[in-house]
């Protein structure tokens, strides 16, 4: 493919997923947020995968700087949707105070 339809590709990959999201209600938001997370866990392994076929070291190197990025974001989605999933967890009831047992009032 020529450069041009690579751009037009990327723009339109771009619209769609702005245009996708936006619309995604606040309910939805976590479990698309940890699906998205996974996939993005299989994303790097294929990523892993294309670092031990790299030929030239520049690449090799923007290779590995790109799945460390990657690694990055995988692992702060998922502390991002534990933090957001801890928000509707029951609160423990507070343990009432009792008096000890040596102080009995007369």
């Amino acid at each position: 493919m020529d450069l041009l339809t690579e751009i037009a590709i990327l723009v339109l990959a771009a619209f769609v997923g702005f245009e996708v999201i936006s619309k995604v209600p606040n309910t939805l938001h976590t479990p698309l947020m940890s699906g998205t997370n996974a996939i993005h866990g299989i994303v790097l392994v294929g990523a892993l995968l294309v670092v031990s076929q790299a030929s030239s070291t520049l690449s090799k190197v923007l290779l590995v700087v790109a799945v460390a990025f990657g690694t990055i974001n995988v692992i702060g989605g998922f502390l991002v949707t534990d933090r957001m999933l801890s928000m509707f967890k029951r609160k423990p009831d507070p343990v009432k105070e009792e008096a000890p047992a040596d102080e009995v009032e007369s």
